[in-house]
């Protein structure tokens, strides 16, 4: 099993995605609910809730996606492009994951704890991008690829009237993955002199 800087390592945002996964949907909700379930969170809050949709589910997201696109577009060529961006990128893959912060349990917390309630908003953004990261590299330890989309809030009340969700949670973030059908392009790095201090 490669070691975690390795994981990390092969980590890339993959735009070339499919539907060529070993794994069956089921398995890879349960690989993904562990994975958020087992990440840390400010008082133990485990604000972070996670949607994972396959098959029509995964298709009825980005069909929501581009027509909240198609109203805001600023002409018919860009809408095109887009349309091209999203059925090639996020919905050929075999899924996606959304993340969502309970901002019920947040104003809870704010209320059980007022110290430190201006606090608990950044918190919450943490803990979403502890559990988003913990799920990408689940996911490239699995050999599969996936990227980090925001069409929120464009398509949020429209995501939570399809899939019946709370009103409470507020969507953060979504994650398609599928196969690796083409691989990412080299990463490139910050001078490491300019990013990283050590002090002793």
């Amino acid at each position: 099993m490669p070691d975690f800087a390795k994981i990390q390592e092969q980590r890339r945002s993959i735009y070339n995605l499919g539907k060529n996964v070993q794994q069956n949907p089921d398995e890879l909700f349960s690989i993904i609910k562990g994975a958020v379930r087992e990440t840390p969170s400010a008082f133990n809050s485990q604000s972070v809730q996670a949607v994972v949709l396959t098959g029509q589910a995964h298709e009825k997201l980005w069909e929501i996606a581009l027509t909240e696109l198609k109203k805001v577009a600023a002409s018919e060529e860009a809408f095109t492009a887009t349309k091209t961006k999203v059925n090639h990128s996020f919905a050929a893959g075999f899924g996606t994951v959304l993340y969502f912060t309970d901002t019920n349990i947040v104003e809870g917390l704010k209320k059980q704890a007022p110290a430190y309630a201006d606090n608990f908003d950044d918190w919450a953004e943490e803990a979403i991008g502890i559990s988003l990261y913990a799920v990408w590299l689940t996911l490239s330890n699995l050999g599969l690829g996936a990227s980090l989309q925001h069409y929120n809030p464009l398509i949020d009340q429209a995501v939570k009237e399809t899939f019946n969700l709370p009103d409470s949670w507020v969507l953060r973030g979504q994650m398609p993955f599928g196969s690796i059908e083409a691989p990412a392009q080299d990463k490139t790095y910050q001078d490491d002199m300019v990013r990283f201090m050590h002090f002793n």
